[in-house]
Formats: structure tokens, C-alpha cells, sequence
């Protein structure tokens, strides 16, 4: 390996490492953020559910048997 071609990378990355090391945290937060509005999601479709399985019971009996 010859010391120029170093010196070259050594430029190129203090050049570049802004934007090389800055997408990584951009992309955990959008991450983050993307959990967050599942976990949301998931527990609205949950309580729904347990409305609808309510209502089922009410109208049907238990485990949707007519009474």
C-alpha cells in the first residue's frame, strides 16, 4: 500500500464523515419513531378488539354460542 493512497482516504473520509455518521442517527431516529407509532397501533387495534369481542358476547352469549 503506498502512503498517497492513504492520505487520499484519510481525505475522503474527513470529507464524508459527516454525511456517513450522521444518516446512522437520522435512521435510528426514524426508527424510534416508527416503533413508537406501531406500538400506538397495536394497542388501539387491541382495545377494538376486546370492544368488539364484548359486544359479540352481549349479543351472542359467550364464545358466540346463541342464547
Amino acid at each position: 500500500m503506498h502512503a498517497n493512497q492513504i492520505i487520499d482516504w484519510k481525505k475522503q473520509l474527513l470529507n464524508n464523515a459527516p454525511d456517513v455518521f450522521g444518516k446512522g442517527e437520522i435512521k435510528a431516529e426514524d426508527a424510534a419513531e416508527t416503533i413508537q407509532d406501531l406500538r400506538a397501533k397495536i394497542g388501539q387495534l387491541t382495545m377494538e378488539n376486546n370492544f368488539l369481542k364484548r359486544g359479540l358476547e352481549l349479543i351472542h352469549g359467550p364464545r358466540g354460542k346463541k342464547s
